[in-house]
């Protein structure tokens, strides 16, 4: 399971376990803290700031190339383009600073920041090694024009598989940079499924968008990602060559986040 459905919300299970980790540290911090005086909350939220801050300054600069086209897009952090070793190495010379100006709160802060980091990356491990080496799903899909197509039967090529809809924002604006990396990159396969809708509806935006994206199948009953556990739109799931799953990402894609992406594919 790559999200989870609260609701009408869908929520990334990295970000679920990110946000369990953060308010336990928080809790945590909190309950140590409170018969000193010494509720490390303020650091806590400073260490996010920072962190987060120095995370998406260093892939901005990483892949700067990418963002001089739209610049405005190097704000538009829905794109998760984070680099984690500069934003943790960071957040903790702020976690640091702290606890040497008030020595009260070095032990509710060290416990909680043990407590948040074991949740975040025990879980993100464990969700790691269970997302791993899934194969690809049995499912009924069919190009546009009505023919059907067995993702399962592969050329030796690492696959990239979008789930999205016409009526999904964020689906929409990152079309073109699919597209993009369509073209340029024949190394590997691109596959986006539509969820949900027909084949003539779906003919008919992308002739209005004006987008040549080559691979649209049809997934009318959105069987493809109930059974990835993608449950928010747009998802990406990353396969290797043999069809096992690397890993997924729920949410919008920028050129840049979906280099990263790549990268981190071909190498594996």
């Amino acid at each position: 399971m790559n999200s989870l459905q609260i609701g009408p919300v869908a929520l990334s299970a990295s970000q679920a376990l990110f946000y369990l980790g953060f308010f336990a540290a928080l809790g945590c911090g909190w309950w140590l803290g409170r018969k000193r005086g010494a509720n490390p909350e303020g650091a806590l939220f400073a260490m996010l700031v920072a962190g987060g801050l120095a995370a998406r300054l260093a892939f901005v600069a990483f892949y700067f190339a990418e963002y001089r086209a739209e610049p405005w897009r190097m704000l538009d952090i829905r794109d998760g383009g984070f680099l984690l070793l500069p934003g943790l190495a960071l957040a903790a010379l702020v976690g640091i600073l702290h606890a040497r100006r008030h020595p009260a709160v070095r032990r509710p802060l060290g416990i909680a920041l043990l407590v948040g980091a074991t949740l975040w990356g025990g879980g993100s491990a464990l969700l790691g090694a269970l997302e791993r080496g899934r194969l690809l799903p049995e499912v009924a899909l069919s190009d546009l024009d009505g023919k059907p197509v067995d993702i399962r039967e592969l050329d030796g090529r690492p696959l990239v598989i979008n789930l999205w809809a016409t009526w999904c924002p964020p689906c929409r604006r990152e079309m073109p940079a699919l597209q993009a990396a369509q073209q340029a990159r024949p190394d590997l396969r691109f596959v986006l499924i539509n969820q949900g809708e027909n084949a003539e509806h779906v003919k008919r935006f992308l002739q209005e968008q004006g987008l040549e994206v080559q691979d649209v199948l049809i997934d009318g009953g959105n069987r493809f990602g109930a059974l990835t556990g993608s449950y928010g739109l747009p998802t990406t799931l990353f396969y290797d060559g043999q069809g096992r799953m690397l890993k997924s990402h729920m949410g919008e894609l920028s050129r840049a986040s979906l280099n990263r992406e790549l990268e981190s594919l071909t190498t594996e």
